[in-house]
């Protein structure tokens, strides 16, 4: 610290010392003093002011000397606050409080973007493992097709490739959506949306898996909401795979929508395995299988989670039900500020294909 910038920050401090012994000598002079004892008086204050100066610029100067030394030896220079020397002074220790409140939020910070730089590596690992199977799929049918060795028909090879080429664009499509996920609000379009045209291009994305799988599937959703589309879309094309992934014999899946008392349900049922009540409560955090998802290889845990985090983004509730061996429900709640049109809004009720429920609905 130099000297000229100590003085410089002196400067009022100064000036008022300046006023101060102007006005005490011109006190001095009315009540009869001499100019001799008044010039005394002011050599004895300028005495005085000029020691607590030079001892209070060699205190803060070693002060800031060892801060500077302790600044230099560290690493991690945002942990300063830590090692700050101690200080009677009330200004240094108020400063000593805001840095460390100051580098507690940095390390809360910092250990939040190692976790997630963890997760994503893990998230980038476990996808490519999974990614390799349909990869080394589609590979094989091609080998295969070439050299004539399969007594397949042709047709049925390119079916087979169609199917790995699905699960290659959804997984694809996952990741897109997961390094996006931070930044929704730029890619984010609202506009109204009808939730039967959504369900059913999810269907139609989806028909070779659910042809393959022979899944019944269903869409009543006479609802429509300002939402992003597109968002919506992904989301139920991960509650299809998973639902598809764990579907049981005679696999049955409904998407619908009826009205709640905060807007709007729409409802993803289906007759699979269902999930355990244990498990339940944490199929939405990041990187949980469970039991379902521990009994098939390449389980990564993040499609659902990729769900429940867009519909935060985006103000919709999702929530799930299920009971183990009767299959499971997903339920996203639009607000009620998105709530627009339904088509069976006179009656109050949603109107089901042919005119009744499907009968491994009403078990659940």
């Amino acid at each position: 610290m130099k000297p000229g910038l100590f003085i410089k920050d002196k400067f009022l401090l100064l000036l008022l010392h300046v006023v101060c012994m102007g006005l005490l000598s011109a006190f001095l002079r009315l009540t009869g003093y001499g100019e001799a004892k008044v010039l005394l008086v002011l050599c004895f204050w300028l005495l005085i002011l000029t020691a607590w100066l030079i001892f209070n610029y060699v205190q803060r100067k070693n002060y800031f000397e060892e801060t500077e030394g302790i600044l230099d030896g560290m690493e991690q220079k945002y942990l300063l606050g830590e090692l700050l020397p101690a200080s009677f002074r009330l200004e240094d220790k108020l400063y000593r409080q805001m840095l460390h409140s100051s580098n507690k939020a940095v390390i809360e910070r910092i250990r939040k973007l190692e976790y997630e730089k963890k997760e994503y590596k893990e998230f980038i690992e476990s996808w490519v493992h999974e990614i390799k199977a349909p990869i080394t799929g589609v590979a094989l049918l091609c080998g295969n097709g070439r050299r004539n060795q399969s007594s397949v028909p042709v047709s049925e090879i390119l079916k087979d490739i169609s199917l790995e080429n699905q699960k290659i664009e959804n997984l694809v499509e996952q990741i897109l959506y997961y390094a996006r996920m931070e930044k929704v609000y730029q890619d984010f379009f609202i506009r109204e949306t009808d939730l039967q045209n959504v369900a059913q291009d999810v269907l139609q994305k989806n028909q070779l898996l659910l042809i393959g799988k022979q899944v019944r599937a269903e869409v009543a959703c006479p609802h429509k909401v300002y939402t992003d589309g597109k968002w919506i879309t992904f989301i139920l094309n991960q509650m299809t795979l998973n639902s598809v992934k764990y579907c049981g014999s005679q696999p049955e899946f409904l998407i619908t929508t009826r009205p709640s008392p905060n807007g709007v349900f729409l409802i993803f049922q289906d007759n699979g395995r269902g999930i355990p009540k244990e498990d339940l409560p944490r199929i939405f955090e990041k990187g949980f299988t469970g039991s379902n998802g521990r009994s098939r290889k390449g389980a990564t845990g993040m499609g659902l989670y990729l769900c429940k985090r867009l519909c935060e983004k985006m103000g919709v509730g999702l929530f799930a039900e299920s009971v183990l061996g009767q299959g499971t429900k997903m339920i996203m709640e639009f607000p009620v500020s998105s709530y627009i049109t339904m088509e069976a809004q006179r009656d109050g009720q949603v109107s089901w294909p042919d005119g009744a429920v499907p009968g491994y609905l009403k078990k659940m």
